[in-house]
């Protein structure tokens, strides 16, 4: 495999974070915050389970400490940004 194609295959799981969190953040610019903070937890949980499902070597820069404490970390500040989006009173908003 040439060096082009595995750099690509070792970048696709933070392709797929960026843009979960590029989805997040045209939500937040077009004023629905409350479902940007819920996409932007689902993109820390996606990259939980991504670190958790791959190998260190196939996940690229997801993978900072060890494959234990990337994949808690990520999974409790998703959980947390989830929970805090849908406990927030939407202030009449609906």
């Amino acid at each position: 495999m040439d060096s082009s194609a595995r750099l690509t295959r070792l970048n696709l799981p933070l392709l797929a974070v960026t843009l979960v969190i590029a989805a997040a953040v045209v939500l937040v610019l077009a004023d629905r915050w409350r479902r940007g903070a819920f996409v932007f937890g689902g993109a820390m949980i996606l990259a939980g389970i991504l670190r958790w499902a791959l190998d260190s070597d196939q996940v690229g820069v997801l993978a900072v400490r060890s494959k234990r404490f990337d994949v808690a970390a990520m999974l409790a500040m998703g959980g947390a940004i989830v929970t805090l989006a849908v406990s927030i009173d939407p202030l009449g908003t609906g």
